[in-house]
């Protein structure tokens, strides 16, 4: 049984209700009186990359999940992020760099099944990286948002070689059950999934 988590400090819930309401400048400004208050948390820093991300401010959002790994290096799913970041924009030598303690994860934790799968992508191997998606996004029973994120990238695949996605029923069934509602925002998603490892 797992410890039970710390209260969410009561600016982050603020954030997170100001970014369900679509009032992203709010969320940032509460987020970093939040992270001034609690300078040794990384989870302020998480959040802010979370919402700029979903604003499109890329380098901001690098800057601040890598706040986050800096302040908690064991901060597996703000490393991943990160990397992920670094991915997206043409940085894969980087983002392989950022990856690499998710290496040494258990060969069952999806964090690093899914890095295995970056990696073959970056080799396109399609194949290896279809693979290994998969199979993270079935080991995967914690983090409904980073599943979906996931499955994007395997439709892209599958867009990308002009082939239909034949595993794509297996794998949504073997995680329907994980699915979040739709109305769940991407925020409290980050949230719910910065607890988790």
């Amino acid at each position: 049984m797992q410890p039970s988590s710390p209260p969410l400090h009561p600016l982050m819930q603020q954030a997170i209700n100001a970014s369900q309401a679509n009032d992203s400048d709010t969320a940032l400004n509460l987020l970093e009186q939040a992270s001034r208050e609690e300078p040794a948390s990384p989870l302020p820093h998480f959040l802010t990359g979370a919402e700029l991300a979903q604003l499109g401010r890329m380098a901001e959002a690098e800057a601040a999940y890598a706040r986050a790994v800096v302040l908690a290096p064991d901060f597996s799913i703000a490393r991943f992020e990160l990397g992920v970041l670094q991915f997206v924009t043409t940085r894969p030598a980087i983002a392989l760099v950022t990856w690499q303690p998710l290496l040494e994860l258990p060969d069952t934790d999806p964090l690093k099944l899914f890095v295995l799968g970056y990696a073959e992508l970056m080799q396109d191997a399609f194949d290896g990286a279809l693979r290994y998606f998969e199979q993270g996004m079935v080991a995967n029973t914690t983090n409904p948002a980073l599943n979906g994120n996931i499955r994007l990238l395997i439709a892209e695949i599958h867009r990308t070689l002009g082939t239909p996605a034949p595993n794509a029923t297996t794998v949504a069934e073997k995680t329907a059950d994980q699915e979040e509602p739709s109305d769940n925002h991407f925020l409290l998603s980050n949230y719910n999934q910065s607890r988790l490892h």
